[in-house]
């Protein structure tokens, strides 16, 4: 078997996601590979149910979700031992922001956080079943259980 040499974990801050953190660090220092943490802020727009979406999305609440995002991830990778140049926040749909990073990191391993309920796409989540179907690379979706 050959050994990971780039490995990214994808992080959505679930109360539970500390446990695929906890394996992705793991699996980095078993294989010596090196470790990158992402969070993707989703892109969803605002609106009313009665008018349908209002504006794409308010740029000073982005913002302010980019921000919380970066603290929170900077937390993250002080815990797992992630400098701050392998530590990334991007903005728009979460399956395709990992898979983008994966390959331009050239990533061998991507380690997701799955819940654990019904059917492929709920099993994994729709994020997770996702990438694992459109990776170029291993995925590892790490069942989150509760404590």
């Amino acid at each position: 078997m050959e050994s990971y040499r780039k490995i990214l974990l994808a992080t959505d801050f679930n109360e539970h996601s500390d446990q695929a953190g906890a394996r992705a660090m793991d699996l980095a220092q078993r294989h010596q590979a090196e470790l990158s943490v992402l969070h993707v802020v989703e892109n969803l727009p605002i609106g009313d149910a009665a008018y349908g979406p209002i504006v794409p999305f308010d740029i000073d609440l982005t913002d302010q979700m980019m921000d919380a995002a970066r603290v929170r991830l900077k937390e993250l990778g002080e815990r797992l031992g992630v400098p701050e140049s392998r530590q990334f926040v991007e903005i728009g749909s979460p399956k395709g922001e990992i898979i983008r990073l994966a390959e331009d990191l050239g990533a061998d391993l991507i380690v997701v956080g799955s819940h654990g309920r019904h059917g492929i796409a709920l099993l994994l989540g729709s994020t997770a079943a996702s990438v694992v179907h459109h990776a170029r690379c291993d995925v590892l979706a790490v069942r989150l259980r509760e404590p």
